[in-house]
């Protein structure tokens, strides 16, 4: 079972996220707070597998609620509720130590999906969030530069990896779309992260934007 913690203050996106999450047989919210003050002292208290925290949230914001979380050494992974406005808020969450970044308009399936990869110790970031942060942050390579040379040392397979990563498909997804096992998918996800230097998924969308294997643009499953 996948305990859950919700926190948000806007009452009618709390309840339809409890109202999504709590129909699911492997799923349950064990708590619902508003403010970020309530949710570090929930994390504590119950240690929920994933918090669903907002931004910007009334006493402590989301950001600081994640660095005390995380600090505490709470098995909680924090994922992050964000909006296309709150982009800066983003990459201060990554060093905060987010596990996850969501829109708060996901659509209910991959809402599902990524608590229950977010749980499974994966990193889910909205590849629209990702488009977003390499835009505002990141540097998008001129029209015909060269790749780094680090991904020359990818294999086609971690390359069309990497660019269902960059689509924001969990482990599970990318396994049906390639046709192998969840297995499979995590080693290649591993050696393509190792091959890389990167520390996680967030980091891997960022550099395939910022490499040019994936196009600002380009048709993606968000």
């Amino acid at each position: 079972m996948i305990r859950i913690l919700i926190a948000d203050d806007q009452a009618l996106v709390a309840a339809g996220f409890r109202a999504i999450l709590d129909a699911q047989p492997d799923m349950q919210v064990v708590a619902e707070v508003t403010d970020g003050r309530e949710a570090v002292d929930a994390a504590r208290r119950l240690q929920p597998d994933v918090a669903l925290l907002d931004v910007r949230m009334p006493v402590l914001d989301g950001l600081e609620a994640t660095r005390r979380i995380v600090a505490a050494g709470l098995p909680t992974r924090v994922v992050i509720l964000t909006t296309f406005d709150l982009d800066e808020y983003v990459w201060q969450a990554v060093q905060a130590g987010a596990s996850g970044f969501l829109l708060k308009d996901v659509r209910r399936e991959q809402l599902l999906v990524g608590v229950r990869a977010t749980a499974a110790g994966e990193t889910i970031v909205a590849p629209s969030v990702a488009r977003r942060l390499v835009e505002r942050f990141g540097r998008l390579p001129k029209p015909g530069a060269d790749r780094p040379a680090a991904f020359e040392a990818l294999s086609e397979r971690e390359l069309a990896v990497l660019r269902l990563v960059s689509r924001g498909l969990s482990n599970a997804e990318i396994a049906a779309e390639l046709f192998v096992s969840p297995a499979t998918v995590k080693t290649h996800v591993a050696a393509m992260l190792a091959k890389l230097d990167l520390r996680d998924r967030i980091q891997a969308v960022v550099a395939a934007y910022e490499s040019g294997l994936v196009v600002p643009g380009e048709t993606h499953r968000d």
